[in-house]
């Protein structure tokens, strides 16, 4: 006979993990944004395909109102996914501040870049470049035919 006695397997219950509300509150916050966003770019393509009465203000306003929404989500999830929103203010602004300074350098890029496209063909903006005129040559009234 075996002298090992048989022992019941231990088994333990899983426990929920606490803290999981918080991730489902911004899981469904950010869907809902989602779904705003989609809409909302839906609503410019159907304006691009057909619809020509909208104006050119609202383009762009729908447009920020798009951007603004996209700036919300990556704030929640760098504060909630990344675990910032946890941390201390010194390290969030050490991370914040280059993080603005690059979306800085970005937007002024942007804005030099466009300005030089507007500018290169003609002189610093003021007038348009002088061009070369070609004119006919001069005719002798008085030469022989």
């Amino acid at each position: 006979m075996s002298e090992h006695a048989s022992s019941p397997e231990i088994t333990f219950a899983h426990a929920p993990a606490e803290g999981t509300g918080r991730i489902w509150k911004v899981f469904w916050l950010l869907s809902v944004v989602t779904i705003i966003e989609l809409v909302l770019g839906f609503g410019l393509a159907k304006h691009w395909y057909g619809e020509p009465e909208t104006s050119h203000t609202m383009i762009l306003f729908v447009k920020g109102v798009i951007c603004i929404l996209s700036l919300a989500k990556a704030f929640y999830i760098v504060s909630v996914f990344m675990h910032l929103g946890d941390e201390i203010r010194n390290f969030i602004m050490t991370i914040v501040v280059p993080l603005l300074l690059f979306l800085w350098f970005i937007g002024a890029f942007l804005w030099d870049g466009n300005s030089w496209k507007n500018l290169r063909n003609t002189n610093a903006g003021s007038h348009p470049a002088k061009t070369e005129q070609h004119h006919q040559p001069a005719v002798d009234k008085d030469a022989k035919k």
